[in-house]
């Protein structure tokens, strides 16, 4: 992505330096390892090639992404399946899919395609009737506990079955139409979870998410991470205890 500068680039091809551009080039090193853990950099790299594709599809010039990224930290498992749910539902709140196996380009319909048996048993056939993208992609998402049995500290700590059947229960309360609508028959991971239903189906549709801040988690979670900084109180702690209810 990137060429370096022509001194990097001497120093890579393994050319005899001075010390002093041996110096100039452990700075510039040093920099670029800070980079690795800018978030902030991270985005820029992935953000600007995808404006310029996407202006040249188009043959236009300007502004691309309505805004910068936003960052929220997520504090523990119940912030974690909540984001993902949230995610792998934009394009039914966007109306473009009525289902979470119609939604293209998200995690949620790959896990749906990773439970037929012969894709996930790598049959040929299968997988070349799916898109190249999605063929790519097969296996690369974080398992749940019971696809690793084995590697349970590498996993999310639920069962698959129970995050597809979330989003898809998800899915039909967005689909109702209405704020806050509660179909019958909750999923039980939200019991497990501990999170109130109704303040879920607020947060998927985007109307509750405004009142967290920098972190997503529950108020004991965001109190511990406030005492590891030194600080005295994070900023969203009404919305942490109305969806990640204690009961």
């Amino acid at each position: 992505m990137f060429g370096g500068t022509p001194l990097v680039r001497s120093y890579l091809a393994g050319e005899k330096l001075a010390d002093a551009q041996l110096s100039a080039v452990s700075s510039l090193i040093r920099k670029y390892r800070k980079r690795l853990f800018s978030i902030s950099w991270f985005m820029r790299c992935l953000n600007e090639p995808i404006a310029r594709w996407a202006n040249a599809e188009d043959n236009v010039t300007g502004r691309f992404w309505e805004g910068r990224f936003k960052s929220q930290a997520l504090l523990d498992e119940a912030s974690v399946i909540a984001a993902m749910a949230y995610v792998d539902l934009n394009p039914i709140r966007a109306a473009m899919a009525h289902t979470p196996e119609e939604s293209d380009y998200t995690s949620i319909q790959q896990r749906i395609l990773e439970q037929d048996s012969k894709i996930a048993a790598g049959d040929k056939a299968a997988l070349n009737e799916i898109p190249e993208d999605l063929r790519t992609a097969i296996g690369r998402l974080m398992p749940f506990t019971d696809e690793v049995p084995d590697d349970p500290e590498r996993a999310i700590p639920y069962e698959i079955r129970d995050y597809l059947e979330l989003v898809d229960w998800s899915g039909r309360a967005i689909l109702e139409g209405k704020r806050g609508s509660i179909p019958g028959n909750l999923p039980p991971i939200l019991e497990r979870l501990k999170i109130d239903p109704g303040n879920y189906i607020r947060f998927i549709n985007r109307t509750q998410k405004h009142r967290f801040h920098s972190v997503i988690g529950a108020v004991e979670s965001m109190r511990n991470l406030a005492g590891d900084f030194g600080r005295s109180f994070l900023k969203g702690q009404n919305a942490a205890a109305a969806l990640f209810s204690p009961g």
